[in-house]
């Protein structure tokens, strides 16, 4: 299996020019919030609503003090705006009160947020503290599967076999290649396996021609 991740992590990096996270922000409780709007939500769409929140709400004390109402007017785009905007608010309320106002860089601690499942807590202890980690979202999950790697549909399960496979030294910048990789090439729909660098090792039964 150490040849095969190699080879893979290679044809990975031959397809992905750049594997970072294509959120903006310019620091890690911008980060926390950013991932939590994400959820049902394309990172487009997120950028476009973050920078007038962040303007209006520079700080995580700002946050925790905000007004409902104009947190769900502004993020309203993302989807689910009042559930986020509660969650959003509340986070930043245990932040500032709990957790000395600093995003911690504990798993438990971060799962303990209101909106912070272990996808996110994942994304912002590998992305904004760069701790290794394997955030698993649809996209790693659709690969992961469709290259074999693992046959499950339960996040966790591939969380755990994609870093029995990989060296942890890999898993941050692995994220951000089968992410991107699941984003812009193998599609959930509209994907064409032609021409693909990975197609040797695929084991996909739904390949396109």
């Amino acid at each position: 299996m150490q040849k095969y991740a190699k080879e893979l992590l290679g044809a990975l990096r031959s397809v992905i020019d750049s594997p970072v996270c294509e959120l903006d922000y310019n620091n890690t409780f911008e980060l926390l919030v950013a991932v939590i709007l994400s959820a049902q939500c394309t990172d487009k769409r997120v950028n476009m609503v973050t920078p007038e929140l962040f303007a209006k709400y520079p700080t995580v004390q700002d946050l925790a003090m905000a007004d409902a109402s104009e947190v769900e007017r502004i993020i309203r785009p993302c989807g689910t705006f009042r559930i986020k905007a509660k969650n959003i608010i509340n986070a930043s309320k245990m932040i500032v009160n709990e957790m000395q106002g600093v995003v911690p860089q504990d798993m438990d601690k971060l799962t303990s947020l209101p909106g912070v499942g272990r996808k996110t807590a994942s994304v912002v202890l590998a992305v904004g503290y760069n701790i290794p980690a394997m955030p698993v979202d649809t996209h790693i999950l659709r690969v992961a599967n469709r290259l074999g790697i693992v046959s499950s549909d339960d996040p966790k399960v591939v969380e755990d076999k994609l870093k029995e496979v990989f060296d942890k030294k890999d898993w941050i910048e692995l994220h951000h290649l089968i992410l991107l990789f699941g984003r812009y090439h193998c599609k959930a729909i509209g994907y064409r396996c032609e021409g693909c660098k990975l197609q040797h090792l695929c084991n996909y039964k739904g390949k396109s021609k």
